[in-house]
């Protein structure tokens, strides 16, 4: 069965508080399978996951063990390393101001 260890948790928690501080994200589900470990984030309970963090060791010597999955099954950013990976949430975001 693969699962996240301690340290790789402790990352993706640091993120994840970072998000809901910001009021962005509010809940998150983890699921450990044979062949893979999934951080599932939610903007709200009950609904389908905005973002998925993954953990998939067979890919470990390929594409990276690590990616970032839209909700709509894109993948957002794969590599080696999980800080890395998880940079893909530090993009600023784009404001603009709607006219009256």
């Amino acid at each position: 069965m693969v699962a996240f260890h301690r340290t790789e948790l402790s990352q993706i928690l640091r993120v994840y508080g970072r998000m809901v501080a910001a009021g962005e994200w509010r809940d998150y589900a983890m699921d450990f399978g044979k062949e893979q470990a999934v951080f599932s984030i939610f903007r709200r309970m009950g609904e389908v996951p905005m973002y998925r963090v993954t953990k998939t060791p067979k890919l470990s010597k390929r594409q990276g063990m690590w990616a970032v999955v839209s909700g709509q099954g894109i993948i957002l950013k794969r590599g080696h390393d999980l800080d890395a990976v998880l940079k893909v949430f530090d993009r600023k975001r784009h404001l603009s101001v709607v006219g009256e």
